[in-house]
């Protein structure tokens, strides 16, 4: 039996990610690798240097070449920007068999309808997600096929992304030796791997704190209600410690991960750091204290954003699932306890979610669990859910059935 192999490719601030999978026509997903490079050129999802991203892009594809080099031809690539519009769409159209029996090809032209709005020139759409299809003003239907009526709805949202940002990243992809298959928009495949059914249905957000972005997914009665991208991360926590102390950006981040807190009542403040041990061109001690005093402030600011977009929505201190975390930020000591009273929600670190794989090597089953790892494993997620991942969009079945498969929570 011939096996399909794909990649699950995400390009951050700090690093490079990339997830190798192989699968049968009828066996379950096996996760064969994973592979990890520092990022250049990417910030803050954007890129600002091409040339740098095709480097560090091409570091990650190298090692893939020499063990899975056919898996190249088929990257399903996640984008993280700033630069991203969600839209409210919903289509309308009268069914089209004489018996009024819902048929494929009227979820078809009722998805088709949603999409035709229009967008500027320099954004792409690449994300039509359906949130329910209205029957005869019956609502909160997953799926309609075989149903009678004689008016069918669909209630999406469209998202774009700015134009340039998804062209040079696809093109640095394909100049590193690889092939973009498809595109995901990251908050969506970090929500993925991260919520279950349930936490989706009583209402909870994902929360993904990355080196350079901080993303967010909010889900509520099984719908997706907003998704939110704030420009600060962790590594603005990192310059704001190396400010403080007056030194290297290396030394701060030792600071951070090695003694960081998110909440500074939990820390004596008589408690030292020899900065001697951590760096031998500096001298003195430091107050844990006034370093964990950084971490709460910056942190804090991060949360009131996040606040700040909760309330636009009504749902500030409202999401009975809570928030479930994930990124680099994650693993910061406190940080549950600072969401649970900055935020008033529930709060807990997620672990992505690789049920639907076959992993043989434990050691890779314990990598793909860390919370930095949700969003490349989202993008697997959302690649199993297709039913047929490599047939050709213009496929009307196909294309319908990745709409409906991927999209509706």
């Amino acid at each position: 039996m011939t096996k399909k192999s794909f990649v699950g490719l995400s390009v951050g601030s700090s690093k490079i990610r990339a997830i190798v999978a192989e699968n049968g026509a009828k066996e379950k997903t096996t996760i064969v690798g994973v592979f990890e490079a520092p990022s250049y050129g990417f910030k803050k999802g954007k890129v600002v240097d091409f040339n740098e991203v095709v480097q560090s892009v091409g570091r990650v594809l190298s090692e893939i070449r020499n063990a899975y080099k056919p898996a190249l031809r088929h990257i399903i690539l996640g984008i993280p920007s700033v630069d991203f519009k969600m839209h409210r769409s919903r289509g309308s159209v009268a069914v089209g068999r004489a018996d009024l029996e819902i048929g494929e090809n009227d979820v078809l032209r009722v998805l088709e309808a949603a999409r035709a709005v229009n967008i500027p020139h320099n954004r792409v759409l690449v994300h039509t997600l359906t949130r329910e299809f209205i029957v005869d003003g019956v609502g909160d239907i997953a799926d309609p096929l075989g149903m009678i009526g004689g008016k069918l709805e669909v209630d999406s949202f469209i998202v774009d992304l700015f134009a340039p940002t998804i062209k040079s990243l696809t093109k640095a992809v394909e100049m590193a030796g690889g092939h973009v298959g498809s595109v995901v928009f990251e908050p969506l495949a970090i929500a993925r791997s991260l919520l279950s059914k349930n936490q989706k249905e009583l209402g909870s957000m994902s929360l993904d704190i990355g080196f350079g972005l901080t993303t967010l997914s909010v889900f509520e009665e099984g719908k997706l209600l907003h998704m939110g991208v704030v420009p600060v991360g962790s590594s603005h926590i990192t310059n704001d410690i190396a400010i403080g102390l007056k030194s290297s950006i290396d030394l701060a981040e030792k600071m951070k991960t090695g003694f960081g807190h998110a909440m500074a009542k939990e820390v004596s403040s008589r408690a030292a750091i020899d900065l001697l041990k951590i760096d031998e061109q500096m001298k003195g001690q430091v107050s844990q204290k006034f370093i964990i005093d950084i971490i709460e402030a910056r942190l804090t600011e991060i949360l009131d954003f996040v606040h700040n977009e909760l309330k636009t929505i009504g749902k500030a201190g409202g999401l009975p699932a809570g928030v479930v975390l994930s990124g680099g930020g994650a693993k910061l000591p406190g940080l549950v306890d600072l969401i649970k009273r900055e935020l008033r929600l529930p709060a807990q670190v997620g672990v992505p979610d690789t049920s639907a794989f076959l992993i043989n090597d434990s050691m890779l089953q314990d990598e793909l669990t860390d919370p930095e790892c949700a969003a490349v494993v989202g993008l697997m997620l959302c690649n199993e859910d297709i039913e047929e991942p490599y047939s050709a969009m213009s496929s009307y079945k196909n294309w319908w059935r990745r709409i409906l498969n991927i999209f509706i929570p």
